[in-house]
């Protein structure tokens, strides 16, 4: 931040998206505003900076370590801020804690042995009603997680090559961008940019996720980790342990009226890294002389559960999608429990309720997905009981929802 914007902060005075404080404050005073500050709009915090304008700068030694101890301990869901210091006159420093909009709303402040959500009116920060907390977990629950910012990015972390193909050839676009901010301009209108309160224009989570340049680097929980074990159950030495990185949609390119692809995305990795665990050649040799390759479970059926994983995981929880292969199974683990109303039955009976709406789109404009979204119901089932003898497995808790697939006894 430059310090002729601060001083129009500080000109400006408090207001729904802007708190002064002293930085001689209690922890969890300071926890309070950005608890409700995280739970409208984000915002900006500055410490030494009277409710008047009045600039007495820090004083505590320390500052940094002490504002990020208040996050950690005080604050929940975890929110990790921008935190800067700003000299605004000689020996005079001011704190400034910058907030994107929270995505795991609501926060709540944790002291005390409670739990208090505090909301933003107008300049002060108040206990939220009850009314006010169903709108926070409505919100929490009923937005659409991928289309909020991440902090840190730009259109320079998204792939255009990428985004051209999908443009042009894939939703066939008649008008392509030509410059950059055209380019930015057309990515805001379909939800892969958004604006992050702060007045910047960065990617989306669906954005990222689907046409971003190492998506992790600024998404942790992209990517999905792929774990193979010998035994039946985790062990500290594994066949293969890897966390694949890099966006949902490869990168193609047109070929005498032919896609082909250029660069694995995220699911051809997938596909390429499991392969040689969920197979074995045939005892038999064909008319070829070459052995065939027999599979322990249907291919169909991992992939749309693999996909299924990626396309409806809860953005919001900060923790990867597990792939793990064991001697008599394959689990898959998509973080984040079902939907809105939806239950295991009304999964295996078809019904769709979709987490995020605008990657599921994108997979389905890549036929990565088909238009029915009944996977569950029209592959993965019939297949595992056509080709296994079994049935799938789906246990869901608060945190996640687990696929189990039983391995086929070869004969």
């Amino acid at each position: 931040m430059r310090t002729a914007e601060l001083l129009e902060l500080i000109r400006n005075g408090e207001n729904s998206g802007v708190e002064f404080k002293r930085d001689d404050i209690r922890p969890e005073q300071l926890a309070k505003e950005i608890v409700a500050l995280a739970n409208l709009q984000g915002g900006r915090l500055l410490l030494g900076v009277e409710d008047n304008g009045t600039v007495t700068g820090i004083k505590r030694p320390d500052v940094q370590e002490w504002v990020l101890n208040v996050f950690r301990d005080k604050v929940h869901p975890q929110i990790i801020p921008f935190y800067e210091e700003i000299e605004f006159a000689e020996g005079c420093r001011i704190a400034v804690i910058s907030l994107s909009p929270g995505i795991a709303k609501p926060y709540v402040l944790r002291h005390n042995g409670r739990e208090d959500v505090y909301i933003r009116m107008g300049d002060r920060s108040e206990l939220a009603t009850r009314e006010q907390q169903l709108r926070l977990f409505q919100s929490g629950g009923m937005l659409h997680v991928e289309t909020l910012p991440v902090a840190g990015t730009s259109i320079d972390s998204l792939d255009l090559d990428r985004l051209n193909f999908y443009l042009a050839s894939i939703i066939e676009d008649p008008e392509l961008p030509n410059n950059r901010e055209q380019w930015i301009e057309r990515l805001l209108g379909l939800g892969l940019m958004a604006e992050d309160g702060l007045g910047n224009k960065v990617c989306s989570i669906a954005g990222l996720v689907c046409f971003g340049i190492r998506p992790r680097r600024y998404l942790p929980q992209a990517g999905l980790r792929l774990m193979i074990f010998a035994g039946a159950d985790k062990e500290y030495q594994a066949r293969l342990d890897t966390v694949l990185d890099g966006p949902l949609a490869g990168r193609w390119r047109m070929i005498a009226g032919q896609r082909e692809l250029v660069d694995r995305g995220l699911i051809e990795q997938f596909a390429a890294a499991i392969q040689p665990f969920i197979s074995c050649e045939e005892a038999d040799v064909d008319e070829t002389m070459r052995r065939g390759k027999e599979l322990f479970y249907p291919w169909q059926a991992v992939r749309e559960t693999v996909i299924n994983a990626l396309a409806h995981r809860d953005w919001s929880r900060s923790v990867d999608i597990e792939v793990s292969g064991y001697a008599d199974r394959l689990e898959v683990i998509s973080p984040g429990a079902l939907q809105n109303s939806m239950t295991v039955a009304k999964m295996i009976a078809g019904q769709r309720s979709p987490r995020n709406p605008l990657i599921m789109e994108i997979l389905r404009d890549y036929g990565y997905v088909d238009a029915r979204g009944m996977g569950v119901r029209t592959k993965v089932i019939p297949l595992m009981r056509q080709h296994n003898g079994a049935e799938p497995v789906f246990a869901v808790s608060e945190d996640c929802l687990k696929t189990v697939l039983p391995k086929r006894k070869l004969s």
